[in-house]
């Protein structure tokens, strides 16, 4: 399907989000997808909606792993996508962490709940961030791009269960909303698509576990 102009962009996390948590994944084998993950990425595609990863990667900073490898990472993770017919529009990972070594060793704009890999993905790709979903596990992918107008999905997955409990009334106040995963998450922004082009313009339940 060609791309709609009225979807909005959904800026996914990665580790725990997209893929399973493995604290700390350094090796390509570790690496997979959440279940369903693949196909749900597909479906938004098909719908117009630009899906973007948005990932910090300490484990560089902390010496954990290569940028060589953090590049090889991206790389095997559109593979795994593109074996269930899926694609990223955008990839964008964070290696700076204000604790880690040198070079990398300060609070990069880029790195979440900063907003730089969004501003950068709209720049890059053309994208409206106001309205744009930005689909996490942690407080700080639900934080990023507050400022503009970006909304946040917390996921159950990864850390989203512990994120859950200690959520701040800003989450609400932006529309936040949980999920079990980021199958329903993106089940969800479709349903409200379906919902929109239906002739009544009702909000769609679809089969989300929000709250």
């Amino acid at each position: 399907m060609t791309e709609n102009p009225a979807a909005r962009p959904i800026f996914l996390d990665r580790d725990g989000t997209l893929i399973e948590e493995v604290h700390y994944l350094n090796s390509l084998h570790q690496m997979r997808l959440i279940a369903g993950a693949g196909e749900a990425v597909r479906a938004a595609n098909r719908a117009g909606h630009r899906v973007v990863v948005v990932t910090n990667q300490s484990a560089v900073a902390r010496g954990l792993i290569s940028e060589e490898f953090a590049r090889e990472s991206a790389e095997h993770l559109k593979a795994l996508l593109a074996a269930d017919g899926a694609r990223l529009d955008g990839y964008y990972d964070c290696p700076f962490h204000p604790q880690g070594k040198p070079p990398y060793n300060r609070n990069h704009p880029d790195r979440k709940p900063g907003a730089g890999m969004l501003l950068r993905a709209a720049r890059a790709l053309d994208l409206t961030l106001r309205g744009a979903w930005m689909v996490g596990d942690k407080r700080s992918d639900l934080e990023t791009g507050a400022e503009h107008g970006v909304i946040p999905l917390l996921v159950r997955t990864g850390y989203g269960r512990a994120t859950e409990g200690d959520l701040p009334p800003a989450f609400a106040e932006q529309g936040g909303r949980i999920f079990e995963d980021v199958v329903a998450a993106i089940e969800w922004i479709l349903a409200r698509d379906e919902a929109g082009r239906s002739p009544t313009g009702e909000a769609a339940r679809g089969n989300s576990l929000s709250r």
